[in-house]
């Protein structure tokens, strides 16, 4: 830099600025410098730094040489004589702007600033720092603040997600139950009333068997007395008696008789199964045989155990029931769990069959009491746990689940049907039957292509 760029540089500054050469040699200055110190500044341009400072010229040497070979600025102090004799201490800032070679000296720029004026610029910039501080903190704060409840506003959001997501499938899962329940209940009345119009005709014939065995052994004994009072017109009956075969319809007519009593009696059985299963549209909370719901649940699906044309196969159902005490339960909805947990047996049966692994390996077995029981099959065990609870078991020998859809089966409309055959409702209800309503269990264990238990256990009360 020459004197003229530093003039040019420094005309504009407010801060006494001067710059010297390595020898001290003053070579130019700026106004302020002349303003703060009462010299002209052409006495000043005569003077070396050495003249103007009063420190030991050694001292302001190795002052110089830092300068000029530090790539920072240089912290000092120089006390330099005022024009009316007074001393004023001054902070320099020293920093080289050209550095020296063997052809020149380094030029270094000297900033002064007063001491006092220093003290005061010092604490005004700890003022600012300590402010700048505070208002740094303010708005670490306040980011803070603003994180913290942009956390809380997606935490409730989310929260308010999830309980929106469980009320409406609550919602929907509530109305798939009404909807089942209207259904079921309708379903109940109108078997009771097909079993009430079966009853009726069916007590009538029942009750009329024994009048016509009286009847009819009364006339035979009619014609037996008859040939022995009338020996003359004895031959001629006996000759009609051949003809018509009269042995054989006596006994023939005993055993139609006994047919017709046990088909009546089969009917009045089938009735009251249906009266049980009727029971469906009742709502109240009384005590039941567990037995007979879930004999009437398997009448009411003997269509589908008995096989459908040539792809669905007869279903053996084996049924170990033990001793169990009447319990106290809603017997509709306990029903209508049995007819959903049966129901999906079948199917998997039935998917299993279609899927031809029946035809391609061995028939997975059910072991049951060390019995190998052979598939199709549906086994449907009873017994009490204990004073307090029973179990229900119903296994199939279908296709089961997969491990990974396993632990989504109770979710409301989850299905691996397709569509049009299921709406992932049923055992979604069913827990909701079982667990909630009953304060029970339902649980389940599957082995894919080999067999699927479903575990029902009930408190007795």
């Amino acid at each position: 830099m020459t004197p003229e760029q530093f003039i040019a540089f420094a005309r504009v500054l407010p801060e006494p600025l001067l710059l010297v050469n390595s020898k001290g040699e003053i070579l130019e200055i700026n106004k302020p410098v002349v303003d703060i110190l009462g010299f002209s500044r052409q006495e000043i341009l005569e003077k070396t730094i050495f003249e103007l400072a009063t420190e030991p010229e050694s001292k302001i040497t190795s002052y110089l040489k830092a300068c000029a070979s530090s790539r920072t600025m240089v912290l000092g102090s120089l006390n330099i004589n005022h024009s009316n004799g007074k001393t004023l201490v001054f902070r320099s800032q020293g920093a080289v702007v050209s550095p020296g070679s063997k052809e020149c000296l380094a030029l270094i720029l000297l900033r002064l600033e007063e001491r006092k004026n220093a003290n005061i610029n010092f604490i005004l910039l700890n003022k600012k720092i300590e402010e700048l501080g505070r208002e740094i903190q303010r708005r670490k704060e306040a980011e803070t603040a603003l994180s913290k409840a942009n956390q809380e506003l997606e935490l409730r959001v989310e929260e308010r997600t999830i309980a929106l997501i469980e009320t409406l499938n609550e919602l929907q899962l509530t109305q798939a139950q009404l909807i089942q329940s209207e259904k079921m209940s309708s379903l109940g009345q109108i078997v009771a009333g097909v079993a009430h119009e079966i009853n009726n005709p069916i007590n009538f014939i029942y009750g009329n068997i024994p009048h016509l065995e009286n009847y009819i052994k009364t006339l035979l004994d009619f014609i037996e007395k008859h040939c022995e009072y009338e020996p003359d017109n004895c031959s001629e009956l006996q000759y009609f008696r051949e003809m018509m075969d009269i042995d054989f319809i006596v006994k023939d007519i005993n055993k139609i008789l006994g047919s017709m009593k046990f088909g009546t009696q089969r009917i009045q059985s089938i009735v009251q199964l249906l009266r049980n299963f009727s029971r469906m549209d009742e709502a109240e909370f009384k005590t039941v045989d567990i037995h007979e719901g879930i004999d009437s649940t398997l009448m009411m699906l003997s269509h589908r155990l008995q096989g459908r044309h040539y792809q669905y196969p007869e279903i053996m159902v084996i049924k170990k029931y033990g001793e169990l005490p009447f319990i106290s339960c809603y017997p509709s909805k306990l029903n209508q769990v049995f007819i959903n947990v049966i129901n999906n047996a079948i199917d998997a049966i039935e998917d299993l069959v279609i899927s031809g692994h029946w035809a391609k390996t061995k028939s997975p077995d059910i072991n049951i009491e060390n019995q190998q029981v052979q598939p199709p099959t549906i086994c449907i065990t009873t017994n009490s746990i204990d004073d307090n609870w029973i179990e229900i078991n119903v296994t199939d020998n279908g296709v089961g689940i997969e491990e990974h859809l396993q632990n989504q089966v109770f979710n409301p409309f989850f299905t691996t049907k397709p569509v049009g055959k299921g709406t992932g409702l049923g055992l979604a209800i069913s827990y909701q039957i079982i667990v909630k309503e009953h304060n029970g269990h339902l649980s389940f264990h599957s082995i894919p292509k080999q067999k699927t238990t479903f575990t029902i256990k009930i408190p007795i009360k």
